[in-house]
């Protein structure tokens, strides 16, 4: 083990300066585990979902959607917060329906990493899940949100990722994690 390895901070002062729909910013005094006092932002986020979904016949689901962060539209695998009192492989099966109209035949969780550890609390859960293309619903789409989805082969997913076209960290971590753990 690592000298300290999660080991939390003690927050000795926090206050609240900022409150929105997806996330809140704090300031913090922090003493950390080896002893000093700093003072941090920090974005407290909601915990959320990217779902790696195939078909049998090894399509997956790509999705294009407008991102504020890059004010523009992504190449992403389909995504979305993890409601209060919500797993992440119910929140990963009602994105799915919800964003793509396929229902997850099986969902699984490959792992769970940190966007941005220096200042955010975000953590995605990273999902693999089974569709069956041939029973596709309409799409219900929050009333701030469009989503285009497409099926491609998988292989073409890996290569737009080694493109640079697909530059979602989430993404390419569900990509990466599958490829050497998850299949």
């Amino acid at each position: 083990m690592f000298k300290n390895e999660g080991k939390s901070g003690k927050i000795v002062a926090q206050k609240q300066v900022y409150e929105g729909p997806i996330f809140q910013l704090d300031k913090q005094k922090i003493e950390t585990p080896d002893g000093l006092v700093v003072n941090r932002d920090v974005i407290v986020h909601q915990p959320a979902v990217t779902i790696l979904a195939f078909t049998p016949d090894q399509h997956v689901l790509l999705n294009t959607e407008y991102r504020v962060g890059i004010n523009a539209e992504s190449l992403s695998l389909p995504a979305g917060l993890i409601n209060p009192n919500e797993t992440a492989e119910d929140a990963a099966k009602r994105e799915l329906l919800e964003e793509t109209g396929y229902q997850a035949t099986q969902v699984r969780e490959l792992t769970t990493i940190t966007a941005s550890e220096g200042f955010s609390t975000e953590k995605v859960v990273l999902i693999v899940a089974q569709i069956d293309p041939a029973k596709k619903i309409a799409q219900h789409f929050d009333a701030d949100e469009f989503v285009n989805s497409q099926l491609i082969r998988y292989d073409h997913l890996k290569r737009l990722i080694k493109q640079g076209r697909i530059r979602s960290a989430q993404a390419i971590a569900a990509v990466g994690y599958y490829e050497m753990f998850g299949k």
